[in-house]
């Protein structure tokens, strides 16, 4: 991001001239007529019979007038210097705005507006990440998918403006249950994701029972208590896929079948895909 800075060298004098030729060039013409101007009047009062009183040789410019000169000129410069240097101020901080605005654009994009978590491009990109680089030391990262239960219910009882705060609810209670170094995302209507990095499968299963135990009491809104609970599907990386769609398919096929046996919380096993195919 570029930074305003406070000193300036000729090379940036030049840089900010050629950057704005259009009022350099009004600038110099400003500065040039100034001068004539004021040898004019060091040489007569009178414009109007300038040009005769040029031709007397005994006319001269005096020192007063020099100094005078002299000290314009110095303005001038000065004018014409700190203008160029306010232009290029100003295109930078144009362009950090324009940066911070991008910024901002971007992280917007990859949030959800609703409960304020990452969202599916965001986690796609995380997920993408690391299947390319998993950990080195035999650990794995760890993907989850959790999908409510009894959440449509929410939402045909007491409409959508009470499901979203269900949902707002349930994400402030699963960043409660994530590691600091957790990914936590928002991918569909009632569907989540969690992106854990360096663990084994029991370390997995513990954030999982987390995130599960996290939804152990009932959440209030619209004036009403609900109940709702979550099925969720774990798939490791690199054990469960070398890329960010094998995992993400993997760990989906994992929450499937933890919704089919109504268990909370399963890892995925290659037995899943089969019966998918079959």
């Amino acid at each position: 991001m570029g930074e305003i800075v406070d000193t300036f060298t000729p090379t940036m004098l030049r840089k900010a001239i050629a950057a704005h030729p259009q009022s350099s060039l009004q600038d110099g013409l400003l500065i040039f007529g100034a001068m004539v101007v004021g040898l004019l009047l060091a040489l007569q009062y009178d414009l109007f019979f300038f040009i005769d009183e040029l031709s007397v040789a005994q006319r001269k410019v005096s020192l007063a007038e020099a100094i005078f000169l002299t000290l314009l000129l110095a303005a001038s410069v000065i004018v014409f210097i700190v203008r160029r240097f306010s232009d290029q101020r100003r295109d930078i901080a144009l362009q950090v705005a324009a940066e911070i605005e991008l910024h901002e654009l971007t992280a917007m994009a990859m949030r959800d507006p609703l409960t304020g978590l990452l969202n599916r491009r965001a986690l796609l990109s995380a997920l993408t990440a690391a299947a390319k680089s998993p950990p080195a030391d035999g650990t794995n990262d760890a993907l989850f998918i959790l999908d409510l239960n009894g959440f449509k219910g929410v939402n045909d009882r007491h409409g959508h403006a009470v499901g979203d705060q269900v949902l707002e609810a349930v994400s402030g209670r699963f960043q409660s249950a994530a590691r600091p170094s957790d990914l936590v995302a928002r991918i569909g209507g009632d569907e989540f994701a969690v992106l854990a990095y360096d663990v084994d499968r029991e370390t997995a299963h513990k954030i999982g029972s987390r995130f599960v135990e996290s939804l152990a009491g009932h959440i209030r809104a619209g004036g009403h208590t609900h109940k709702v609970t979550m099925a969720l599907g774990i798939a490791l990386i690199p054990d469960d896929g070398a890329t960010a769609e094998e995992v993400l398919r993997n760990a989906d096929l994992a929450m499937y079948r933890a919704k089919e046996l109504h268990r909370s919380l399963m890892f995925f096993e290659p037995a899943m895909e089969q019966k998918q195919i079959a």
